[in-house]
């Protein structure tokens, strides 16, 4: 059984890109390189990993990319930046 993993993205314009996978390595060349990068990512080249958080499921994970994704920018940054500082 695949872990899930939410994993937040920092575009090269500053902005935060959330999703989903079970591999963050293999996700995150697609958003640099590839086609099946995010539409959103594509425009945005290079994005760079800043946080990921481990699931046991796929149901969770989402779950908590949609809460993360609900949150305020000035939060999303809070958290992105404990994350980095740990």
């Amino acid at each position: 059984m695949s872990r899930w993993i939410m994993y937040v993205v920092r575009c090269s314009d500053g902005t935060l890109y959330t999703g989903i996978t079970t591999n963050v390595g293999r996700r995150l060349l697609e958003h640099n390189y590839g086609m099946k990068g995010s539409k959103y990512t594509r425009t945005r080249r290079p994005v760079v990993l800043v946080h990921t958080e481990d699931f046991e499921d796929r149901s969770e994970a989402s779950k908590r990319e949609w809460a993360f994704k609900k949150l305020s920018k000035a939060k999303k940054e809070r958290l992105v930046g404990k994350a980095q500082n740990k």
